[in-house]
């Protein structure tokens, strides 16, 4: 099977309506260091509170309205009734090896060990997932008010171990897809037609485990895994790029 277009990662989500410390409902506050995200709303109401070397913002979501935003975007969802989503990622593969960080207060940031334990989900879900949200949102609020060049710091520090794997994941994934893009560009160039012959139709059926992510209860989508050659097969569902995929970006850190 082909890897989606682009190379982009898709899921289905369910926003959180679990009510923070500061009485709004929603998911937990976090950034992405190489990698874009896009909300198509498919139902209900909310917003996406964002934060950025540029301000505050906290842009509204209703059905059909499409928002995107770019690495190192701090940002929250908000649901203030129903909020279904249908989330695009760039770079497939790159936010399930673990390109995302959680705005945990500084001292948990300071400290790699404490970081894996306050992002890790053990014991009871759903306790487990509210619990990480909160103390998010602790350092969420916190940056609000300032430290956010100290955040990408601390972000850069803990993820610096992951960049050799990331630029290999993208490689042979979203760089991959734009070269193939470019080959045949080059043969209808050259009157070579052969790649038309080549037409296929790929179908995944909606996943029926939804995982406790980030931001809601997810339905992950499982694509090919970006590491593997441009024509080879797609991993099965609960394979390394599968649901059960221990780095997926809304179930683990």
């Amino acid at each position: 099977m082909t890897p989606l277009p682009g190379g982009v990662g898709i899921s289905g989500l369910t926003v959180y309506d679990w009510e923070a410390a500061d009485g709004l409902c929603g998911g937990t506050p976090h950034m992405h260091l190489v990698c874009s995200e896009a909300y198509l709303v498919i139902s209900g109401t909310g917003s996406v509170q964002t934060l950025t070397t540029g301000g505050f913002a906290d842009t509204p979501l209703h059905p059909g309205d499409l928002v995107w935003f770019t690495p190192g975007t701090i940002h929250r969802l908000v649901n203030t009734g129903g909020l279904r989503l249908v989330v695009l990622m760039q770079n497939s593969g790159l936010p399930e090896a673990g390109d995302a960080v959680f705005t945990f207060p500084a001292p948990v940031l300071a400290d790699p060990h404490a970081y894996q334990a306050a992002a890790t989900l053990t014991g009871d879900p759903a306790t487990a997932a509210r619990r990480r949200r909160d103390l998010a949102l602790d350092g969420f609020l916190a940056l609000r008010e300032g430290g956010l060049r100290e955040f990408h710091t601390a972000a850069h520090r803990l993820k610096s171990h992951l960049l050799d794997a990331w630029w290999q994941r993208w490689r042979d994934g979203a760089l991959a897809a734009a070269e193939t893009t470019g080959r045949q560009l080059e043969r209808l160039k050259a009157g070579d037609l052969s790649h038309l012959d080549q037409g296929a139709v790929s179908r995944l059926e909606r996943p029926e485990h939804r995982l406790f992510g980030m931001c809601g209860r997810l339905h992950a989508y499982a694509v090919r895994d970006s590491r593997a050659a441009p024509d080879s097969p797609t991993p099965p569902l609960g394979g390394p790029s599968g649901p059960a995929h221990p780095h997926n970006p809304k179930e683990h850190p």
